[in-house]
């Protein structure tokens, strides 16, 4: 990036630093890597207009550097850039989780959200961080900004040859060779704040401790600096090329790219998520169909809320729950007792809202409902680590409780679109098998609804 483009870049950030006096960001000493990756989510922010105004859905995930408030300071300010856009931002952080526990949540926290952008930084092991990437990029369309971490202590030289004996440190091999690796092979951003945070602090001539409110959490300052160094990384790059994201969403306008015959419409698409996007005025009903069957039919359309939390904690007693059989739409609960000291084994039962009893288990043990619709892995109950943050066990029967909810439509009604600039969509199906399908809407008593266009995700990686 050249100087003038970049004291421009600069000039659309003044307006939104905080109102505190620090000292001024440092001009960034290679560029090359700003906004690449996320020019699908950068267009639709540039591209939105009064007329026509984008919903932008943006993600902030990963434990507790990512659940501080800096988060806000960039929401505000791309509020601030983009105003013709609608923007929807959401930080589901879990403080204290690292990947290998993180990896886990992210079935229910990020892919039925489906953002069009996740900002991600977590601690931890970087084969399960591979696998939490691998997750959200097989699942969703979203672009991912992967963040180095913060400089808490003063980052080593990057050593030559073979890292994992060269490399002193533990955080320097994963911020200079596993995480750049991961970004690279699933074409994700790495955002190189860790280097641009101690540039930072060579120039100021300040400490590592300065910005940090303890060992590692950022104070007011270090806030201020993460949120300002993501803001500048923001940009858009209008000549980028756009093979890389272009055919992850398509829309079919309705009328034009496709329309109604008989009463069906029918459209053949490629991926794992509809949307139905309204149109103004009035209109009927349609049954949903795909590849000949209701949504509610497909066992991956289906999600669970996060499960309450474990005594002690923030955190999920559970971190994952998954079914075999088709679920249906019920609140569970699961009802523990008998605890072991370490709190790794407990008994417990199960029960459905609409199934009933649905068996016993213990903590140490893998679990398989009578009716398919609930399975747990051991590793999945986070009593222990519950007990080791508040160094008691939980009461007896203590209850765990979460609720099945639909990512369908097995008849959709179009809602009123009271303002035609904006998007009023509807999702018709998300968590279909990542692949080709059949979509036909088959209009009830003739009447087809008012519908504008259906949209089509296809996520870039295969399970």
């Amino acid at each position: 990036m050249n100087r003038a483009l970049w004291m421009m870049v600069l000039a659309l950030c003044a307006p939104f630093a905080s109102a505190a006096e620090y000292p001024p960001l440092v001009p960034p000493k290679d560029t090359a890597e700003y906004g690449k990756h996320i020019q699908r989510t950068m267009s639709l922010l540039a591209t939105s207009t009064p007329e026509h105004r984008n919903t932008v859905r943006i993600l902030f995930y990963g434990q507790s550097i990512t659940a501080g408030t800096w988060h806000q300071r960039v929401e505000a300010d791309l509020k601030a850039r983009f105003p013709n856009a609608d923007l929807v931002v959401e930080n589901r952080a879990i403080s204290g989780f690292a990947s290998q526990l993180l990896v886990r949540t992210t079935l229910y926290d990020v892919i039925p959200f489906y953002p069009d952008l996740v900002v991600f930084h977590v601690y931890g092991s970087h084969q399960e961080y591979e696998a939490l990437i691998k997750l959200i990029r097989s699942r969703t369309t979203s672009e991912v900004i992967m963040q180095s971490d913060h400089a808490s202590k003063w980052p080593e030289p990057k050593a030559e040859g073979n890292f994992w004996q060269t490399q002193k440190e533990w955080e320097d091999k994963m911020n200079y060779f596993l995480l750049p690796e991961i970004a690279k092979k699933y074409r994700c951003a790495f955002q190189p704040q860790r280097w641009e945070w101690a540039d930072y602090l060579k120039e100021h001539k300040l400490e590592p401790k300065d910005l940090l409110k303890d060992n590692v959490h950022p104070n007011e300052q270090g806030q201020w600096l993460m949120a300002e160094l993501l803001k500048r990384f923001l940009i858009v790059l209008p000549n980028e090329p756009k093979d890389e994201w272009q055919d992850l969403v398509r829309t079919v306008e309705v009328g034009k790219d496709a329309a109604w015959k008989d009463g069906k419409l029918t459209v053949e698409f490629e991926g794992n998520r509809v949307l139905a996007l309204a149109a103004p005025g009035e209109g009927g009903s349609a049954e949903v169909r795909i590849d000949g069957k209701k949504p509610s039919e497909f066992p991956g359309c289906y999600t669970i809320t996060r499960p309450t939390t474990a005594p002690g904690g923030w955190f999920p007693a559970i971190k994952r729950v998954v079914w075999d059989k088709t679920p249906v739409l019920e609140e569970w609960t699961a009802t523990c007792r008998n605890f072991d000291e370490s709190c790794k084994d407990f008994e417990f039962d199960l029960s459905g809202s609409v199934t009933g009893a649905d068996g016993k288990g213990r903590g140490k043990d893998k679990f398989a409902s009578p009716s398919g619709r609930v399975m747990i892995e051991p590793q999945d109950w986070s009593f222990d680590y519950g007990k080791n943050m508040s160094k008691k066990k939980p009461p007896e029967n203590f209850q765990v409780k979460w609720k099945v909810v639909p990512l369908y439509e097995d008849v959709y009604t179009a809602p009123k679109a009271a303002d035609p600039a904006r998007e009023t969509a509807t999702v018709l199906a998300t968590g279909l098998p990542n692949g080709k399908h059949t979509l036909e809407l088959i209009a009830k008593d003739g009447k087809p609804p008012a519908l504008k266009a259906l949209r089509f995700y296809k996520p870039p990686v295969q399970d």
